[in-house]
């Protein structure tokens, strides 16, 4: 059967099963543009990047403009209290990766999550003041509209003003999560007051309205960096910090800086691949998977053999033992990227691999470098009319950051200290463990598994696709890109395919629910994997395909969430 069959078939089961839809998400015709085209988690978000994109802007114009327009609509993920990637390519080659990871603070201690008997406590990594790291996602919107847009501050941030000032209807999808986080939010008066009305919940249809948010984005819009980093909103931030024993300083705020790196770079059956760089393990990670996996033929086993989820979970296995061993902040730790990426060490790794039996965790380490080559997040993407594509993966950590609305300023802060490796070898709340590379140090920017990637293909953008999902995301984005390279699925066809997890430790097999068959299940679990039913869904991809036949771009949303493609 295949898969479109397979998705055909649920989609009548959903008639008749309620609530079978809502698990596990229905296919549907990926939206279709010629002349641009924005994916991302809120469908006021890609309205706004479109509004760019149809007044003359380039897709870096849009992703900024989108970028500020989430922190309005989409205050689970979206923000100017967070971080992230922002992977672009341009009409005429030209790439870049530009990191606005979160940093930890100069006061910043490498045993401040342990107690006196040194034991982690999670709770202090994951709520109020203490868990936030040094905002970064103001610099590095502004420094990539600075570098590579065309249009004026003013112009990129008016739309997320005008929602924040004059409010924007609020979907079932916020309304569900201000509800189910009310003993987060609950817990911090600002946030009380703004999301949860002190009590009177939202409800769908509602208007949700944040002038002090809209002041907060007017400032940045008149003086840029300096109307976050410095001035009013530095000194609300700092006040905010202080009164909950966080360690954020007026000099952190004020000695912040995005950076450009190259991206990561590799290639795929024909397809050249590029990802966010570390601090980032996400390019790395899913690059190493594909090496593996291009040694295997996919196609003539076909999508959902028991043989191919075997491959994909060993790939993921060996990746994911490297990522805890050898990747951390670049800047920290000399990151072994061109060793993992290269063909001849996934060509050593696979040849490890048991294709008739699962390998313990315990039995999988980190590989020899030495060969040389002869969670809640969200995600969008974006491209012009020109061929400029940009991919975009941005975050606070979890839904609602730290649970701190910072009094005054009107936005949520993050929570991305949990990131770091509070203590080598104890795992951060996605299951993640890390090393020495991921370290709690001063100005240090914490590992994530961000992965914002464009497939090109003949020197022209293919593919451009992300997603939240904390430690899942690798591997959302892997799944994707076998179900358009290997398996030949429509765009939203292999977006909305069911999905796997494995990150080497803990060591089970997530999958979600339809993902695999009885039959595959059984033949898994005979050859010694541990299978586990993943509550809920894994993954919110946000995608963009370029038609090869007539240049249409292709638009495909996760039906798992609720965002939306926008194209003209």
């Amino acid at each position: 059967m295949t898969v479109r069959s397979f998705l055909c078939l649920l989609g009548v089961l959903s008639l008749l099963v309620p609530g079978l839809q809502d698990a596990r998400g229905a296919s549907k015709r990926p939206v279709r543009a010629k002349h641009g085209m924005v994916s991302s988690a809120e469908p006021h978000a890609s309205q706004v990047g479109v509004e760019i994109l149809r007044a003359g802007g380039n897709a870096v114009d849009a992703a900024v403009a989108v970028g500020f327009a989430l922190a309005v609509t989409f205050p689970q993920a979206g923000n100017i209290g967070g971080g992230g990637f922002m992977l672009i390519r341009l009409q005429d080659g030209t790439t870049t990766c530009i990191d606005y990871r979160e940093m930890a603070p100069h006061a910043a201690t490498r045993d401040m999550y342990l107690d006196t008997s040194g034991v982690f406590v999670p709770e202090r990594s994951l709520k109020g003041p203490l868990a936030a790291g040094v905002p970064g996602s103001v610099a590095g919107l502004l420094l990539a509209l600075h570098h590579y847009g065309t249009m004026k501050r003013e112009e990129v941030l008016a739309p997320a003003i005008r929602l924040a000032e004059e409010g924007f209807e609020v979907r079932r999808g916020l309304s569900e999560d201000l509800r189910a986080d009310s003993l987060l939010l609950g817990a911090f008066p600002a946030s009380r007051s703004i999301f949860l009305r002190n009590g009177d919940f939202y409800k769908e249809g509602d208007t949700l309205v944040q002038r002090d948010l809209g002041a907060t984005l007017q400032l940045i819009a008149d003086r840029g960096s300096d109307g976050f980093y410095r001035g009013r909103t530095a000194s609300l931030i700092v006040k905010e910090i202080k009164r909950g024993g966080g360690l954020i300083s007026e000099e952190d705020l004020a000695s912040y800086r995005a950076i450009e790196r190259p991206p990561v770079r590799g290639s795929y059956r024909g397809f050249e691949v590029l990802s966010a760089s570390p601090p980032s393990s996400g390019g790395v990670a899913l690059l190493e998977m594909l090496n593996i996996l291009e040694g295997y033929n996919l196609k003539s086993s076909g999508y959902g053999a028991s043989r191919n989820v075997a491959l994909m979970v060993d790939a993921m296995q060996i990746a994911y033992a490297d990522r805890a061993e050898f990747l951390g902040d670049p800047d920290f730790f000399a990151v072994p990227s061109a060793e993992l990426t290269s063909k001849a060490y996934a060509a050593l790794r696979r040849a490890a691999i048991d294709t008739n039996s699962a390998t313990p965790s315990t039995a999988v380490g980190h590989g020899d470098i030495s060969v040389k080559e002869s969670n809640h997040t969200t995600h969008y993407s974006v491209i012009d009319q020109w061929g400029n594509v940009v991919s975009v993966t941005t975050t606070i950590n979890s839904y609602f950051g730290c649970g701190v609305t910072v009094e005054g300023a009107g936005f949520l802060l993050n929570n991305e200290m949990d990131d770091f490796s509070a203590k080598p070898g104890v795992p951060n709340q996605y299951g993640l463990l890390g090393s020495e590379a991921n370290a709690i140090a001063p100005g240090k920017r914490m590992l994530s598994s961000m992965t914002p990637t464009i497939l090109v293909r003949d020197a022209h953008p293919y593919l451009v696709v992300g997603s939240p999902g904390g430690a899942t995301i690798i591997t959302t984005v892997l799944q994707v890109i076998l179900n358009v390279v290997d398996y030949g699925m429509g765009i939203q066809e292999a977006v909305d395919a069911p999905r796997i997890h494995y990150q080497w430790y803990p060591d089970t097999l997530v999958y979600e629910r339809f993902a695999l068959p009885l039959d595959v299940r059984v033949n898994l679990e005979q050859r010694g994997y541990h299978l586990k039913e993943r509550f809920g869904t894994q993954g919110w991809v946000e995608a963009i395909l370029v038609d090869p036949m007539n240049g249409f771009y292709l638009g495909a949303s996760d039906s798992r969430g609720d965002g939306a493609s926008v194209g003209y």
